[in-house]
């Protein structure tokens, strides 16, 4: 799991109609008269490609990677076949992945919406050292005990025996504690509180399930700091409605259930955050009527407490796709953190941490959003908001489809253009693959029309939709 290492384990509101509602009344405006094109769309030069353009925007033809039909039998889960397939990422052994341009995009995407969200109550980011000595580790009395820390020999000052003992960090909290604590001298320097989005490393001994266990991953790790533990509880739960608005934001909200867990060498109880599919790792106990849920591990010891009792719970499968864990004095106790009360006397400070796998987040995505075609990516992690197809042979005039193309990213829009000299069935399967939640089709036919062809991904049908309308339509309303 991707937690902070005990000792013991080692949405704004929508548009006012929807893109399907959009479409149609469009596509009927299409149908009843459908106008030739304005000649202020396709009879002008091509547009110089600028930096906004290309940043936003890209030609498949020139894509580095292309799909697959299949994928190796080294990948049996769902997220990592459909990634690999659709050319997000590639494994490079058990546990470790490259994130290819999609898959960055993706991934970009999923970690904006966590800085935002951090930023939103408070924590300020920081970039902590992947490197880390093994002095901090004995002092939480954590070098000897955590087993998946990857351990390195060397500094390049010393040789042989007398060379540093290193490890690269599975976690942080050896150091952000001392970090931090440098720079906390009194009550009046709290409550503090940052986060990071860095690669993690963990020698796992089982590495399975693409995304969802690796030995190599980004994660979002925060810690806060306190002068008390009602000012941690309070954050906590500041915390707590920051995580829900990201599962919302990134299209999990209604599957993902704060959830009850051990707190492991830190505390009784900690919180995990499980996202329910049938092929996750984790067995979890659900209440639908609290919206709340138990772990298998400790399910015996919490079912007699007086919150649960005669609460009706259901079996279920779920991935853990992050955690909060109230830390207490444990890391300020080895680091000897305090700072001085208003009364003159000197305490330890309480701490907090709140870790969310962004990698593991981008595989829970597309265990929950998949059908037997492809991805299905929510509107706001998607890598590209339009896929614009066309449909131009070899040898036809493709400067229209060029042209919009060009258009609608200067619109507002953020459009993978599939220009590729390849069939047409090729560029619709290539299309349903990759996930992108809507596709407009332009041809020769419908540019007789004045017309595009409109799909949502989530839909079977498709709709003719003007270029006038399509241009009316703008960047938020045209999402599923």
């Amino acid at each position: 799991m991707e937690r902070p290492i005990d000792s013991d384990t080692g949405s704004s509101p929508g548009p006012e109609k929807s893109a399907g509602e959009a479409a149609q009344s469009a596509g009927e405006a299409a149908q009843s008269a459908a106008a030739p094109l304005a000649s202020e769309y396709f009879n002008t030069p091509a547009l110089p490609v600028d930096r906004e353009l290309t940043g936003r925007s890209m030609r498949q033809s020139a894509l580095v990677t292309r799909t697959r039909r299949e994928v190796s039998r080294d990948e049996p889960s769902k997220n990592a076949q459909l990634l690999t397939r659709a050319g997000y990422v590639e494994r490079l052994m058990a546990g470790v992945y490259s994130y290819l341009p999609l898959g960055q995009r993706v991934l970009a995407n999923l970690e904006r919406i966590i800085r935002e969200e951090m930023t939103r109550i408070g924590s300020q980011e920081v970039l902590l050292p992947a490197l880390q000595p093994r002095e901090n580790w004995d002092k939480t009395g954590r070098w000897e005990t955590v087993d998946v820390l990857y351990k390195l020999r060397g500094d390049g000052q010393r040789r042989g025996d007398g060379q540093r003992e290193l490890t690269l960090g599975p976690t942080h909290e050896e150091v952000v504690t001392p970090l931090i604590g440098s720079f906390i001298r009194s009550y009046r320097d709290l409550p503090c509180s940052v986060f990071q989005i860095q690669t993690k490393f963990r020698n796992e001994a089982r590495a399975k399930s693409g995304l969802l266990r690796g030995r190599e991953f980004r994660m979002k790790d925060m810690y806060s700091f306190h002068e008390s533990l009602e000012d941690l509880d309070a954050y906590y739960e500041r915390v707590q409605e920051a995580y829900r608005r990201v599962f919302e934001r990134c299209g999990l909200g209604a599957v993902t259930f704060l959830t009850f867990a051990s707190g492991g060498a830190f505390s009784r109880y900690s919180h995990e955050y499980q996202t329910v599919t049938p092929h996750g790792e984790d067995l979890i106990y659900l209440s639908t009527e609290k919206g709340l849920a138990i772990n298998h591990e400790i399910l015996e010891e919490t079912r007699n407490l007086p919150e649960w009792k005669g609460v009706e719970l259901a079996e279920t499968k779920a991935i853990e796709v992050g955690n909060i864990f109230k830390l207490g004095t444990r890391f300020s106790d080895a680091f000897e953190l305090s700072f001085q009360a208003k009364d003159g006397s000197r305490k330890p400070v309480y701490m907090g941490c709140y870790g969310l796998g962004s990698t593991r987040l981008m595989g829970a995505l597309v265990e929950v959003h998949h059908d037997d075609q492809g991805i299905l990516w929510p509107a706001e992690v998607a890598p590209f908001s339009l896929h614009f197809v066309s449909l131009f042979r070899p040898g036809e005039e493709s400067a229209p489809a060029d042209q919009l193309y060009e258009k609608l990213t200067r619109a507002g829009h953020s459009v993978l253009y599939d220009d590729r000299e390849v069939s047409p069935g090729e560029k619709f399967k290539d299309s349903d693959l990759l996930g992108i939640p809507n596709r407009l089709v332009i041809s020769p036919r419908t540019l007789k029309q004045g017309a595009v062809e409109f799909k949502s991904r989530n839909s079977k049908e498709s709709l003719p939709v003007s270029i006038d309308d399509l241009f009316n339509l703008g960047p938020e309303t045209l999402k599923p």
